[in-house]
């Protein structure tokens, strides 16, 4: 699973040994930077209890080891509109 910006993932000993204390992160984004085989760096965001953000983070984790918690919002479809040309009036001079 390669984590989408959006995502709110549990980060636990079984993605990196450094999270003996397991945390909340929201993604920012997966860097695609040359690693181990299923090793990823991740920028996001530490959260609190509340899944209020707390500090930035840069991580490096396997992501085999990440569990999502929620996932990012679909994108959504752009629709296109037709705008009307706005109506010419002469202004009134008193």
């Amino acid at each position: 699973m390669l984590p989408r910006p959006g995502d709110v993932l549990h980060v636990t000993r079984a993605a990196s040994v450094q999270f003996l204390k397991p945390i909340m992160f929201r993604v920012i984004k997966a860097h695609d930077w040359p690693t181990y085989q299923g090793w990823v760096w991740l920028d996001g965001y530490e959260l609190n209890a509340a899944g209020e953000a707390v500090t930035r983070r840069s991580i490096y984790v396997q992501a085999a080891g990440l569990r999502q918690l929620r996932s990012a919002p679909q994108p959504r479809q752009h629709t296109s509109r037709t705008r009307r040309p706005a109506a010419r009036v002469p202004a009134r001079v008193h």
